[in-house]
Order: structure tokens, then C-alpha cells, then sequence
């Protein structure tokens, strides 16, 4: 990477730079838009963070001294028949329900296309379902990124946009349980069967009217600079083909991990103060997390099968349980019985948690979740070995990844229907938590902390994204 300028002179160069965000409304999108936001106004860039109403509301305080230079911009979502009311973000609704929310976010393009008209933004950064911002930023006449939240592992499998367009003969579930020949390196990174049919039956028309390949394709051929939330350092090999495949400039922004600020200042009630002292007395790296975050929300009959297998392992644990959307939080929606026969040694926490505050603590020893993105982030910078249960969209990619780098390991499932049962949830528990077998997974996790909680490796990868904006702009400018 090229030597970036000093802190003084970078703040200096980078004032009057203005930059729009526009995620998508998922919080798995949301906060690491707010991630990359932080950083960029950290450097001296003027950010307009532009969402709705609700979701502004729910995101995490922005630290005192950045507060000035970041503008959260409140855009009122149209109605839309066959979307509830209050809905704002996917946590607000069933997967099949999420089409109206896409349908409900393109209404946004009048009033974002009346912002960019009034503020003459410098840079505008999209998210992958935001089509419509390419041709607002041609319109007005400015240079625009797409920011890829996932990793480059997914981003290379996707291919080119074209390839997922069905331009490379890539339309049924087959073609994506293989590794693509555009990955010319030995890799595992590809679906499973039943994953497969739930992404290509995602693929066709839904209520927007755009498909999300067509949606992909513009976000992609429309702007000038691909932004990723990854780095060399994990997986510089698939970073290589996004760039390779792309046609322009890719820019690595690093893994953005959450600061330590979040997790050592994040308050806690008297509830959490109890459950932290339960881990306090626990030995440590003894205790498995388990958390499958507020996006995706678990059947019951999946929550029985991962209670069944929790209380078979014999583990001490602490669940951060979700319950079926519309299923109240106080309503027990777990095996009879489970609670009492699982105590002292496990806890079940329903509702908000301090996740990262939680992951910080030395007692736990693994982490039993979803394989999402950022949560693999979460999990290494304190090298936690991973038990990887993947759900939907790019989770089995992910989890494929991790595995590929012995980093954790999946849980056994069904190939057709990716069922999974109690015994392969103890087994694989058991080994990454405490068998012989698993300690080589174990010292692999601890040996990714120097690249995940390595703050000065990340700012150094924003430093030269924060170089690119401003020069880019500068260059514009003088022509």
C-alpha cells in the first residue's frame, strides 16, 4: 500500500470534501455505512447520512467528536401497500415481506435526487439495491462508489456483474454450487444444494419490479470506484479477482471493526450486570456465545434443535435469543423444561444484548452464530474460533471461507433441505470448544486477532481511501 499522508496534513487536505452514504435499509448494511461514515469524518470529510426516520433513530450514538461532521438526513419512506406500518428495516418483516420494502425504498430517489440538486455532494457512496442512485449522481454529474458489505470471498463468487445477470449461463441452482472458473485458485467458497435454491428463487421478479441482479448490475456499471469491506491481509486472493474482474478501481476499506470504545463504554443494566458477573465466574475461554442477530430470526423448530443440542453438549453458555418475528419477547417459546435443566450453566437472554461487550469477555471460548460478515469481524478480532450455522444469502459463503482457513467449522446438515440436528450441534460445540481434535481451529482463531484487532492496519487501508475521495475530487476540480 502506498504511504499515506500524516494526520495533520490529510484532516487539511480532505476539509470541503462532502460525501454522501446511501445504505440500504438493513442493519447488517446500515451499521458498517455508519462505520465507514465514522472514519471518513475522522480524516475531515463531510458526511450526509441519509436514511429513514426510525432507523436513524435506532442506530448507535455518533461520538461527540465526529458529531459535527456527520449530518444524519432523514428521508420519509413512501407507503406502500403490503408493507406494515412502522416497517423501516428488514429486522421489521419476514424475508418474503422484503420486497416491499425495496419497493418503498425506490420511491426515495425523488427526494434524494432534491438533496443532491441542493447540497453539489462531492462523492456519493450507494449500497448494492440502491440502482437508482448511479444515474441521480450522472444526472447532477457526480463521481460515484458502490460499497460492498460483504466480503471479497462473495463478491468474487457473485463475478462479474453480467455473470449473475444469467450473461455466463448462470441461472439454475446447479451453477452455483460449484466453484466459478473465474476463481483460478484452489478454494471451497461456493453454495451448498439447498442454499442454492434459495438464491436463484431470490434472483427473479419480485413487487419493485427490479430484480436484484438488475439492480446488482447498475450499482456496479454505474459508478466509478468499487469501495469493500475486506482486506489483503484475510483474503487477498479473492480481493485480487474482484479487482481483476471489475474493470476499476477497487479500494479495500479495511475491516472496520467495532472501536473499542463500543464495548468498553457500552452501558448495562442491572440484568446484564448480573449475567456479566455469572461470567466473570466462569473459567476462562470455557463459555460458548450464541447469537443469530436480529435479521434473521430462527424457526421453532431450529431453536429446539439448537436448544436440544446446547443442553447434549454439556457446555457452559450464554444464548442471545431472538423469538419469531411477532412472538413477544416475554412469551417462552423454547422446550419445555430446557431453562431449569440447563441452569447454572446456561444462559438464555432474550431481547437487546451488548453483543460486543459480551465477545470482549475472557470467559468465552466460541461462537455458535450465523457466519454473517460482520459478525465473523466481531468474532476474530478477539479470536474466538467459529461454529458456523449459515442461513441465508451470503452466510454459506462465509462459512465456507472460514472453514476453508480452519478458522471453525460448519454443523453438519442435511444437503437437500439444510436441516441440522441436536447430535451435530453438541458434536461440533465439543470439538471447537474443548476436544483435542478442535485445538488446531482454536490456536488458527487466535492467530487472526493481529489482523482483525489491528487498528493501525485498518486506518491505514481508510487513510488511502480517504487520499483517493479528496485526490479524485482535486483532480476534477483543476479540469
Amino acid at each position: 500500500m502506498s504511504q499515506p499522508l500524516n494526520a495533520g496534513a490529510a484532516m487539511e487536505e480532505s476539509r470541503g470534501c462532502h460525501v454522501v452514504v446511501l445504505p440500504w435499509l438493513a442493519f447488517g448494511h446500515l451499521l458498517p455505512f455508519l462505520e465507514l461514515s465514522k472514519s471518513l469524518a475522522a480524516r475531515g470529510i463531510k458526511v450526509s447520512f441519509i436514511s429513514t426516520p426510525r432507523n436513524l433513530q435506532r442506530l448507535p450514538v455518533i461520538p461527540p467528536h465526529l458529531a459535527s461532521q456527520i449530518d444524519l438526513v432523514n428521508f420519509p419512506l413512501p407507503f406502500v401497500d403490503g408493507l406494515p406500518e412502522n416497517a423501516e428495516a428488514t429486522v421489521d418483516l419476514e424475508l418474503g415481506d422484503v420486497q416491499y420494502l425495496k419497493k418503498a425504498y425506490d420511491g426515495l430517489e425523488a427526494p434524494f435526487s432534491g438533496f443532491v440538486a441542493a447540497t453539489s455532494p462531492d462523492w456519493i457512496i450507494y449500497d448494492c439495491v440502491t440502482f437508482w442512485a448511479p444515474r441521480v449522481a450522472m444526472r447532477f454529474g457526480v463521481p460515484s462508489a458502490f460499497f460492498s458489505v460483504y466480503s471479497a470471498a462473495t463478491a468474487s463468487f457473485m463475478g462479474p456483474p453480467r455473470s449473475l445477470a444469467g450473461d455466463r449461463g448462470r441461472s439454475k441452482p446447479e451453477d452455483f454450487t460449484v466453484v466459478p472458473k473465474w476463481i483460478d485458485f484452489p478454494s471451497t467458497v461456493k453454495f451448498r444444494h439447498y442454499e442454492a435454491v434459495s438464491w436463484s428463487s431470490d434472483l427473479g421478479e419480485n413487487v419493485s419490479g427490479v430484480p436484484d441482479p438488475v439492480r446488482f448490475v447498475t450499482v456496479i456499471e454505474g459508478c466509478q470506484t468499487v469501495l469493500i469491506r475486506s482486506c489483503m491481509e484475510y483474503e487477498g486472493a479473492y480481493l485480487n479477482v474482484v479487482k481483476e474482474m471489475n474493470g476499476k478501481p477497487v479500494k479495500p476499506v479495511g475491516l472496520l471493526p467495532p472501536a473499542q470504545d463500543l464495548w468498553d463504554s457500552t452501558p448495562v443494566g442491572s440484568e446484564w450486570g448480573s449475567r456479566f458477573r455469572w461470567l466473570d465466574e466462569q473459567a476462562p475461554r470455557s463459555v460458548a456465545l450464541v447469537g443469530f442477530g436480529s435479521e434473521f430470526k430462527l424457526s421453532v423448530e431450529q431453536m429446539h434443535e439448537l436448544a436440544f443440542g446446547l443442553e447434549t453438549s454439556n457446555l457452559p453458555f450464554i444464548w442471545l435469543l431472538r423469538n419469531p418475528l411477532g412472538v413477544p419477547e416475554e412469551v417462552d417459546v423454547l422446550p419445555e423444561g430446557f431453562r431449569a435443566r440447563v441452569a447454572p450453566r446456561g444462559l438464555v437472554c432474550v431481547g437487546w444484548a451488548p453483543q460486543i461487550k459480551i465477545m470482549a469477555h475472557p470467559s468465552i471460548g466460541g461462537y455458535l452464530f450465523h457466519s454473517g460478515w460482520g459478525s465473523i469481524v466481531e468474532a476474530l478480532q478477539f479470536g474466538l474460533p467459529l461454529i458456523l450455522a449459515p442461513m441465508i444469502l451470503d452466510q454459506g459463503l462465509n462459512a465456507r471461507l472460514a472453514a476453508e482457513k480452519k478458522i471453525g467449522i460448519e454443523i453438519e446438515r442435511d444437503e437437500k433441505d439444510g436441516r441440522f440436528t441436536r447430535v451435530e450441534v453438541a458434536k461440533a460445540l465439543r470439538l471447537v470448544m474443548v476436544e483435542a481434535e478442535g485445538e488446531p481451529l482454536r490456536a488458527k482463531a487466535r492467530e487472526m486477532m493481529p489482523i482483525f484487532a489491528n487498528k493501525s492496519l485498518h486506518e491505514t487501508y481508510m487513510d488511502e481511501v480517504a487520499e483517493y475521495l479528496v485526490g479524485y475530487q482535486k483532480q476534477r476540480c483543476m479540469s
